[in-house]
């Protein structure tokens, strides 16, 4: 046994999808470090999307679109199609988020988010589902990561409804589609992220120090952190987890103690 044939990925190919930036992007990096062979990272904001992928080297390959409808979904697996036959990685990343007090959360931050985070993951693993299946096998299964949160196992101080239900529904839809594709050996797993430096978390970005000191390992989550666990669920030593949420928080879910204790009865 040696770490390369737990870990390594080489000979495989994958798709992140909102990988140029922020948790996608520390998830490329990982599997780049793992030695993959190729992987497709989407964006619907091109100049980011190409300048990312020639930052990341040759094997990153930049496809721009938007995921959000079924429209984008469908010609980005139309682009996958044209360049594999088989996929062995897919990485539900790409995902929104939507803030308001709740007598003002209008209908929009509630489609948009439900649609990209949870209804996107669905579809574009559905279509991209014959390219999985060519690559899997029980010897070397194909792999499916969705990205959910911490958000969605637990309540956070902040009015982001349709962010929480989307995530929380992600994690219990990752059980569903694990309990049907492990028959094809496509394993479905989740990964939850706690505080990692984000557009999306600009707390974690842009005050690090003061969202350190909520989490009990007492610092915000690095690249490390993620694309090592995206590795591990990825690679050989994932495979015999399925239907799983692994929650990557610094302890933030399952270690982190109330402020105020109550006397014991």
């Amino acid at each position: 046994m040696t770490l390369e044939e737990m870990f390594g990925l080489k000979g495989r190919v994958a798709l992140v999808t909102g990988g140029s930036r922020g948790i996608g992007r520390m998830i490329v990096e990982g599997f780049l470090a793992a030695g993959i062979d190729r992987v497709y990272i989407t964006a619907r904001k091109g100049g980011e999307l190409h300048e990312a992928a020639a930052e990341l080297g040759d094997k990153v390959i930049p496809i721009q679109g938007d995921i959000s409808t079924m429209a984008g979904i469908e010609e980005l697996v139309r682009e996958i199609s044209a360049k594999e036959s088989k996929l062995d990685i897919l990485v539900n990343n790409a995902g929104a988020a939507w803030g308001n007090d709740f007598e003002d959360f209008p209908e929009e931050g509630w489609d948009k988010v439900m649609d990209l985070n949870v209804k996107t993951p669905f579809f574009l693993t559905q279509k991209l589902h014959g390219l999985l299946k060519a690559a899997a096998s029980q010897a070397h299964p194909a792999k499916v990561i969705n990205i959910t949160s911490v958000d969605g196992q637990r309540v956070n101080p902040w009015e982001t409804y349709s962010y929480q239900a989307s995530k929380a529904a992600l994690i219990h839809l990752t059980r569903r589609m694990a309990a049907r594709l492990v028959k094809d050996h496509i394993y479905v797993t989740s990964l939850a992220p706690g505080a990692f430096p984000s557009n999306m978390n600009k707390a974690a970005r842009d005050h690090a120090d003061r969202s350190a000191a909520g989490i009990p390992n007492k610092r915000v989550g690095d690249k490390w952190d993620m694309g090592g666990t995206a590795v591990y669920l990825a690679s050989r030593a994932g495979d015999y987890t399925v239907g799983e949420t692994v929650t990557v928080d610094g302890g933030i879910v399952n270690a982190h103690l109330p402020t105020h204790f109550a006397e014991p009865a």
